[in-house]
């Protein structure tokens, strides 16, 4: 019996959130050049989202570049853009096969324009898939994300006649890039770094964390599996007590 079989089907996180990291490590590894490792990572992308749709996530974010990565070396920026460039062309086709959509979070305005382009094509063109949500992180970060909402929230107050408007949860979560998506219930980071890099700050409150070292294009949908398993051997408690919970 392989190790999806042996998952509980009653007990799959909808949301699974990954920080794919460890492509410059690997590629070292390697004696290889930092885009190799990317290059290379972009198979593990391919191998986990199918494993992800086999197991049955319904959506499945990747970190795939944040706000701080345009801080890089200008030559690994671009390389990095055009491989994203090449693969979203190659892959919608693969997407639409499976009946997986795309979406994307971010600042996604400050992507070039061809990337912007190719990655607005491919959401298009996924969109009346109804299977699982791939759902790219690009030019995001957390704390950018929340100053955001925070700007368009105040600016929406300014506009309007009720100027005693209480935020609660709920109405925060609309203007976040999230705001039809739920909260991740797991979270997996490769390469065994233990932090959260800005990623999915206010979503992940009560999310479960899952450590791997595991470097990214080393990482399979079988080790996905794992963390499935690992997530299923786990109490949520949400702040109550485990006998609150048995009762």
């Amino acid at each position: 019996m392989s190790l999806l079989e042996k998952l509980d089907k009653s007990n799959i996180p909808q949301h699974v959130a990954i920080i794919m990291d460890g492509n410059g490590r690997w590629a070292k590894k390697n004696n290889k050049a930092r885009v190799f490792g990317h290059k290379n990572g972009v198979k593990s992308v391919r191998e986990v989202t199918e494993g992800a749709a086999q197991a049955g996530v319904k959506y499945l974010t990747l970190y795939a570049f944040s706000t701080e990565n345009w801080n890089r070396p200008k030559a690994e920026v671009a390389a990095l853009m055009q491989l994203l460039v090449t693969t979203i062309a190659k892959e919608t086709k693969t997407l639409n096969k499976n009946n997986i959509k795309l979406q994307a979070i971010g600042d996604l305005k400050n992507l070039p324009g061809n990337c912007y382009s190719e990655l607005n094509k491919a959401i298009d063109s996924t969109s009346t898939n109804d299977g699982m949500t791939l759902v790219l992180a690009l030019s995001y970060s957390s704390k950018w994300e929340i100053l955001d909402a925070v700007n368009r929230l105040l600016n929406d107050v300014k506009a309007s006649d009720n100027k005693e408007i209480k935020v609660d949860e709920a109405m925060f979560n609309r203007y976040l890039c999230t705001a039809n998506i739920p909260d991740p219930e797991l979270l997996i980071r490769t390469s065994g770094e233990y932090r959260i890099s800005n990623f999915l700050l206010w979503q992940l409150a009560y999310s479960e964390l899952y450590f791997t070292p595991i470097l990214w294009p080393d990482f399979t949908r079988e080790n996905l599996w794992e963390a499935i398993a690992d997530y299923q051997s786990r109490e949520r408690r949400f702040g109550k007590t485990s006998e609150q919970l048995s009762s």
